[in-house]
């Protein structure tokens, strides 16, 4: 099995945290969204992970590719790494991978994380994981024959279809029945808004015949903005720690007249002096937080804040925040509410 992973983007709607690291390496409960995203699958599938290819933009450089080869390799799988060299759409990002696309395969987005306790039919050509929603105008829908087969997927449909949500996450049993599709597709030009995307594929493959059923998760996280991502990072911590299965906070953590509420992730060699942290609160290795008080908020590694009181807060790496702060150094994109 192969999992396949579209993530050439930056993420401009994260911003300023994406202008250093790609948004799936921001980290969720202490591991990047791109590994808990793959773990996520794996553990869904319960089955060997052969192959993890990512496809990316060329600009990330060697630290970042050092990082996503050590993800697939503690899923005891080779890495491959593809190249993006133009923003043109799903169809086009998967298919700068096409020396993989063969044999069974997920096909999944990197700013998407799910928690599922569902069993994969592995006799369907196709598996859609969807999620029901609430606002199905905001997303892509599918609909259900009586048989539980994908009949119709409609792009934010202005009148009701259906409300099981597309979540981005796909299963082929042999992607190479989608790669010959989607060359079609660009053989034919067919784009929309400039963009070649897998939709008219997979339509393109129901015509043929194909059979496609539907996933359906329990939880669907988002990480697309500031907002959201802290969202995800507070549920995420719920999970493990109902779970059960994941060290949240390390044991090199150094506590000074401080109280840690529970459930956080606390990284390696971090220091809380006169601290109040959590709940739903993640901090990165070697931060150092004084005279604070915390709570459900994401902060990354080697930070330094003193004299604070946040709430749904997200900090980058290296930052300093004073609370009582009268001198100001603040980038583009930054916000202070």
């Amino acid at each position: 099995m192969k999992i396949i992973v579209p993530m050439a983007g930056r993420g401009s709607r994260l911003r300023p945290h994406t202008l250093t690291i790609p948004k799936p390496l921001i980290p969720i409960a202490g591991k990047p969204i791109v590994q808990r995203l793959v773990e996520g699958i794996a553990n869904v599938l319960e089955e060997k992970i052969d192959e993890i290819a990512f496809i990316i933009s060329e600009d990330f450089g060697a630290e970042i590719e050092a990082k996503l080869k050590d993800i697939a390799k503690g899923l005891g799988a080779k890495s491959s790494i593809y190249y993006q060299d133009k923003p043109l759409g799903t169809g086009h990002a998967i298919m700068c991978a096409k020396r993989s696309l063969q044999g069974p395969a997920v096909i999944a987005y990197a700013d998407t994380l799910f928690k599922a306790d569902f069993k994969l039919d592995k006799d369907a050509d196709a598996v859609m994981w969807v999620k029901q929603v609430d606002n199905p105008e905001a997303f892509g829908v599918v609909n259900l024959n009586d048989k539980g087969h994908i009949t119709e997927l409609v792009e934010k449909p202005k009148e009701f279809v259906s409300d099981l949500a597309v979540i981005g996450i796909y299963y082929f049993k042999d992607v190479s029945v989608l790669k010959t599709q989607l060359e079609k597709v660009i053989e034919e030009n067919i784009m929309h808004g400039g963009e070649y995307q897998i939709n008219d594929g997979i339509k393109k493959m129901r015509a043929n015949g194909a059979i496609f059923k539907p996933g359906k998760v329990d939880e669907w996280m988002d990480c697309g903005n500031k907002h959201v991502t802290v969202e995800t990072n507070s549920r995420m911590l719920k999970f493990i720690h109902e779970d059960n299965k994941e060290k949240l906070i390390s044991s090199t953590v150094k506590i000074e007249d401080s109280e840690i509420i529970e459930p956080c992730f606390i990284g390696e060699n971090v220091f809380l002096k006169n601290a109040k942290i959590g709940p739903n609160v993640s901090i990165g290795d070697g931060t150092v937080v004084d005279n604070c008080s915390i709570k459900n908020s994401l902060i990354q590694e080697n930070a330094e804040i003193t004299n604070a009181k946040l709430d749904k807060a997200m900090i980058g790496n290296f930052a300093k925040f004073n609370g009582n702060f009268t001198s100001l150094s603040i980038g583009d994109y930054s916000v202070l509410e």
